[in-house]
């Protein structure tokens, strides 16, 4: 049929060309007509391929994959392999009648070989990223891909396929075999290693962070040499995308999360509670021993009337098996202010319904300063999102200010401008009479 037509065509140019030259027209209107309809019909045979394409062949071929009880092939569709791959129909005509309809034109005809492989090789490499598109989809949809996501890897086929379509272009376009263009690359290694320094930093930074389980998308990180604090909304070959608790977006290279230190908070998450660990300053010259009126009174505290009573009957019998003279306070065994106030601060939180008592609790000392002894709260809020968990621990020391006194103590709190001015105008005061 091909033949027929191109006969056809021949004896039409034949026609045209005698039919001209009984209008004595010079021989370049002739050629300008011949080509301008040669072009035409290219045009026409090229948009025909393409509409055959696009709207006949392409549409039955979604219906189909459609109708497939697997969901992986959708992802064809939802990252449009079938429309890129379509585009190639107008190329391949070209390429395939290039010779037939323009082998009069040997100008053209090189041109337009030229230009339609690399079309077809453009198309070719463009439906290629859509399938590593649709390779991560399908991996993403597996739930072990949380914790390996193989975004940087994606990106880093996606940065080959474009250095080997470049050369391939350039190897057309010059007429230069691909071997001798990798040959020169192999020569110019150095200055490569250069150009691709932080690809190849973020491809192996990508490969530790994966492997030992470092860091995934959804994380909470800290990373304060870079003002990072939130959660890692991206890994890519090149940077690790971070949104901040303000809302703000701050940009990490993939290979600063190997090279420099970070917190990741997913252990936090994962585990029964989240840490609370604070300490309140207690003035020491407020510390003594009990007396028979203050153990009265601690009585009365709901979370500290078993403890003082068994304690009290622990310390009689020692001090009476040991013949201790208690006319002497510092003879034998006393309770003391700060040891029953911890106690009550130890019963407080193991009674708290928002603290998880399973993991680490400690009510302790610290190293005393010069700014009294720390009583340090170690314990664990069961509540991990950060809002509750703020209230929690702020109830938690409101209250634990607020009874310090009744126990004797001060909170030791350094001397502000109203403290000088009032001892400053007691001085001044005279002395009465």
């Amino acid at each position: 049929m091909l033949e027929n037509i191109l006969e056809s065509s021949d004896g039409l140019r034949t026609w045209l060309q005698n039919l001209l030259m009984s209008w004595h027209l010079p021989e370049w209107t002739f050629n300008t007509i011949d080509f301008s309809l040669r072009v035409l019909a290219m045009w026409a045979l090229s948009y025909l391929a393409y509409f055959i394409t696009k709207k006949v062949l392409l549409f039955y071929t979604i219906k189909l994959v459609q109708k497939t009880k697997t969901k992986y092939d959708d992802y064809l569709i939802t990252r449009k392999v079938f429309h890129r791959f379509s585009q190639l129909a107008p190329g391949l005509v070209i390429y395939l009648f290039n010779d037939e309809f323009f082998g009069l034109y040997p100008s053209t005809q090189n041109i337009l070989h030229q230009l339609s492989v690399v079309y077809m090789v453009f198309v070719l490499f463009w439906t290629i990223q859509a399938l590593f598109a649709v390779l991560e989809d399908i991996y993403n949809a597996k739930p072990y891909a949380v914790e390996r996501p193989i975004r940087s890897y994606i990106q880093l086929l996606n940065l080959i396929s474009y250095v080997v379509g470049a050369l391939i272009v350039v190897s057309i376009l010059f007429e230069v075999e691909v071997t001798r263009i990798f040959a020169g690359l192999g020569a110019m290694a150095a200055v490569l290693m250069l150009i691709f320094k932080d690809t190849i930093l973020g491809l192996v930074a990508g490969v530790q962070l994966s492997a030992n389980k470092m860091m995934r998308v959804g994380d909470w990180i800290s990373m304060p040499s870079h003002n990072a604090d939130g959660t890692v909304l991206e890994v890519t070959l090149h940077t690790v995308k971070v949104q901040n608790w303000d809302r703000t977006i701050t940009t990490i290279p993939t290979y600063a999360l190997v090279t420099s230190p970070f917190m990741n908070w997913r252990g936090m998450i994962e585990g029964g509670g989240r840490r609370i660990m604070r300490s309140i300053n207690v003035d020491m010259r407020s510390v003594q021993f009990c007396t028979p009126e203050m153990l009265e009174k601690f009585k009365m505290i709901h979370h500290l009337k078993d403890y003082i009573e068994s304690r009290q009957q622990e310390i009689k019998e020692y001090n009476q098996t040991h013949g201790i003279d208690e006319s002497v306070i510092v003879n034998g065994r006393r309770m003391t202010n700060l040891g029953v106030f911890r106690k009550y601060l130890e019963n407080y939180c193991a009674r708290h319904p928002k603290l998880n008592t399973d993991m680490i609790f400690l009510i302790r000392h610290l190293q005393p300063t010069e700014k009294g002894i720390p009583i340090q709260v170690y314990v664990f809020s069961a509540e991990k999102s950060w809002p509750v968990y703020e209230s929690i621990q702020a109830d938690l020391f409101d209250h634990i200010l607020a009874v310090i006194p009744e126990f004797g103590l001060r909170v030791f709190q350094e001397p502000s401008g109203d403290d000088i001015l009032t001892a400053v105008t007691a001085l001044r005061q005279p002395p009465e009479a």
